[in-house]
């Protein structure tokens, strides 16, 4: 009996004893590892963050390592141009590899892409010219980046109806070319017409000297609203540019005839359920251009503008929305571009 007691008493201290040091901890399973910056100037010092899937801060507890090697602290400085794999371990967690570069103006160097304005309509039967031009140009680069601009009436008793009229004549205006079809490479330049002979002129608009900013965007469409960061980085300083943002919501899919007077596409006279992409659903900014604040533009730095809107009511399925950003300088000619669709998270085009 004596050790029954004994051991009751030994079970409740143990229980008493526990029950005094438990604390319930927030659990996680996954280690979330970030950088202050993706990019900086040699000899300036990049700093890395580490969190759990609850958002608590575990940087203290985490190790980093920066190409394999272990490191001291949480940050990173470079004598030299160069990127760097950095991962963080927490007990038995292994973050996702985060990359950095540290480089000077001449070596950062983004990706360059053509915007192509297509100013359309559905009625435009010499219109087919320019898609067709467009048909060719997608044949041979991915750096084109088309936006189908339909002209000029939303009246649907005039010889020119277009359901999908979008009113540019700010941007119009400011253009030298009249009538329809034509096309404008980077905002300013005529494409020559006939456009399918001039193919090489789109292309060449995508060689040449860097833009030095590039563009990255992470939208999302749910439950009938647009989230939408545009993010700009600039390798050089374009405070003295009156850099300018302009920001496109298109559609893409949308089934509609098209008349033709061309001999592209058979030379059918009316071609029925053609189908319309990247069209022009929306402007967010200013169809000029947003001015971006110079203090923003300096070499290194990153530039973020924020969205947060309903969906356009003239868009018809939200599945194939289309997301343009581009900037213009102060020539008001696109400096560089990118395209992006819901779910994207994209990074920087770094070449």
């Amino acid at each position: 009996m004596k050790k029954i007691v004994s051991l009751i008493c030994l079970t409740v201290l143990v229980i008493s004893g526990c029950a005094r040091d438990y604390e319930i901890l927030d659990s996680y399973d996954s280690v979330i590892l970030t950088a202050d910056r993706s990019y900086a100037l040699v000899n300036n010092t990049i700093t890395f963050t580490v969190k759990d899937n609850n958002g608590n801060d575990h940087t203290g507890e985490a190790s980093f390592y920066v190409n394999g090697e272990k490191i001291t602290g949480n940050a990173l400085t470079s004598a030299t141009v160069k990127q760097y794999d950095v991962k963080a371990v927490l007990g038995p967690l292994l973050s996702e590899t985060v990359k950095v570069s540290f480089g000077n103006t001449e070596e950062l160097n983004f990706k360059k892409r053509v915007l192509i304005e297509d100013y359309t309509g559905t009625w435009c039967g010499y219109c087919t010219r320019v898609a067709w031009g467009l048909e060719l140009v997608k044949a041979q680069t991915d750096y084109a980046v088309p936006v189908a601009i339909h002209r000029p009436s939303s009246n649907p008793s005039n010889a020119q109806y277009d359901p999908y009229n979008f009113d540019a004549s700010a941007v119009e205006n400011t253009l030298s070319a009249i009538g329809y079809p034509k096309g404008y490479l980077n905002r300013r330049t005529r494409w020559t017409s006939p456009e399918p002979n001039n193919v090489a002129q789109v292309i060449n608009l995508t060689q040449g000297e860097n833009p030095k900013l590039g563009l990255a965007m992470t939208p999302k469409v749910e439950n009938g609203n647009i989230s939408l960061d545009v993010n700009v980085m600039f390798s050089k300083d374009f405070a003295a540019t009156n850099l300018k943002l302009v920001v496109y919501v298109l559609e893409n899919g949308l089934l509609y005839e098209q008349h033709n007077y061309t001999d592209y596409y058979n030379g059918q006279a009316v071609i029925t359920d053609w189908v319309h992409n990247h069209v022009l659903r929306s402007c967010l900014t200013d169809m000029l251009g947003d001015a971006i604040p110079a203090g923003e533009t300096a070499a290194y730095n990153t530039y973020k503008r924020t969205f947060r809107i309903p969906v356009p009511a003239n868009v018809t399925n939200t599945a194939n929305m289309e997301f343009v950003a581009f900037v213009l300088n102060d020539a008001n000619r696109s400096v560089n571009v990118r395209t992006a669709h819901a779910g994207e998270v994209q990074q920087f085009e770094i070449e």
